[in-house]
């Protein structure tokens, strides 16, 4: 390359030489109104090309030198973002086994070299949740969020703060931040959908679990809706909004009219409207419609709260007629001679059931029956099978779904957050899973 170099510079000069000899003529250069020169043709061009030479001279210098800072720089550049990375790789080495004071040390490290590394602010954010110092935690989220204002990761950590400290409208307004640049975010999405639970806004969350059922292919996210609108009702009735309330359960029924707590609902607002009778036959027609045991119990409250014990048996006597061997059917109506202290009528009825052994309440039935009648040793030995239920003809409630049993009826399951599971625990069935999540 070098001989190359040297054999085109020898040409240019031969022929720069050669037109010498041919252009003797000088030129005249006017460098100002009073300095003339003269000089040679052949002069001005090498002047001229050696000018150009130069020029480029610097302009090659200017560059290699550019590219040798930015060379050494980058180099610096690699070893910081290595030394920062071996940093890390301890810090989460640290985290993983328990030593958070070690993996603070190196996250401290890494700030010194980079203040803004938004991972070592994060990590150094959980590490401080993890010791329960809120206030620090979120002093590092926020500095992250200033180096990385769309970072989802930082976003999601602002909320988890935000909701331990209880500032859930803060956590709803940086959940916001990330629907705002990606409305599909699901993870988000289901975060505000768990808020806004929290905070009981059942008109929100309807509006937010839309949006949801179309990105998602879960059955499940459908019957979410029919809880929320539920939900939306029962607050409305409790609120003495009866119309929106009454809106509110015909739309669930119309959706799904298997939803028994909305036919409670819609016949609640009926008395609340002081139509009892109307609540009534509805809850008498719904009960035809469902053979609901928990249809049926609110419609026992209702007649026994307006003194038409007769008209209640006499339905329990029909559906018994349609379902001769519903023992189920032959232990409430038990449960009610016993209770309008119809004593034989109860125990005729007891005796009729198969295998009363499965059902742990009757036990008591009889026994308050026998002590009612003076019969204390009978009574003290059904009392004597009884001692392991909690209340007297009250019967618990259990969650088809996660086995959960409650005293108190809800159309939502406190444990496993789903709607319209509740039946009566009537075999006791539910105590083995009581057991088992205690």
């Amino acid at each position: 390359m070098g001989k190359l170099i040297t054999l085109i510079f020898i040409l240019f000069l031969g022929l720069l030489a050669y037109f010498a000899v041919l252009n003797r003529e000088t030129v005249t250069v006017l460098v100002t109104n009073d300095l003339v020169y003269e000089i040679p043709k052949m002069a001005l061009v090498l002047i001229s090309a050696t000018a150009g030479a130069l020029l480029m001279l610097v302009v090659y210098t200017i560059r290699d030198t550019r590219r040798l800072i930015d060379n050494i720089q980058a180099q610096k550049r690699q070893k910081k973002q290595e030394k920062i990375q071996s940093l890390y790789s301890r810090a989460l080495g640290a985290i993983y086994a328990g030593k958070t004071e070690v993996a603070g040390d190196a996250l401290r490290e890494i700030l010194k070299e980079d203040p803004m590394n938004v991972q070592a602010l994060l990590r150094l954010g959980e590490l401080a949740v993890g010791q329960g110092d809120l206030k620090e935690a979120l002093d590092h989220f926020k500095r992250a969020l200033s180096s990385d204002p769309e970072n989802v990761e930082t976003l999601l950590s602002l909320v988890k703060v935000k909701e331990m400290m209880g500032e859930h409208e803060e956590a709803l307004h940086f959940i916001d931040e990330i629907l705002e640049n990606d409305s599909q975010n699901m993870t988000a999405l289901y975060k505000k959908r768990e808020i806004l639970e929290r905070l009981s806004r059942w008109d929100d969350l309807i509006y937010l679990q839309k949006g949801i059922i179309k990105q998602s292919n879960d059955d499940n996210e459908q019957q979410m809706l029919v809880g929320y609108k539920y939900e939306y009702g029962r607050e409305s009735l409790e609120a003495g909004e009866i119309e929106k309330a009454k809106k509110a359960f015909r739309n669930v029924l119309k959706i799904d009219k298997d939803f028994i707590p909305a036919h409670l609902g819609l016949a609640e607002v009926m008395v609340q409207e002081e139509n009892t009778e109307e609540a009534i036959n509805y809850l008498e027609k719904t009960y035809q419609q469902h053979k609901s045991m928990i249809v049926l119990a609110r419609l026992e409250d209702l007649l026994l709260n307006i003194g038409e014990p007769s008209r209640l048996i006499r339905l329990y006597k029909n559906s018994l007629a349609e379902r001769p061997s519903d023992n189920v059917l032959k232990f409430f109506l038990a449960k009610l001679y016993y209770r309008l202290e119809m004593l034989d009528d109860a125990l005729e009825t007891i005796q009729g059931i198969d295998n009363p052994s499965a059902f742990p309440e009757i036990a008591k039935i009889k026994g308050g029956i026998y002590l009612k009648r003076g019969q204390a040793e009978k009574a003290a030995e059904e009392f004597g099978a009884a001692l392991n239920l909690k209340m007297t003809l009250r019967l618990p409630y259990c969650c088809l779904n996660c086995g959960h049993t409650s005293e108190q009826w809800a159309g939502r399951c406190s444990s496993c957050g789903r709607w319209n599971t509740y039946y009566f625990n009537i075999h006791d069935s539910c105590k083995v899973t009581d057991a088992e999540q205690g």
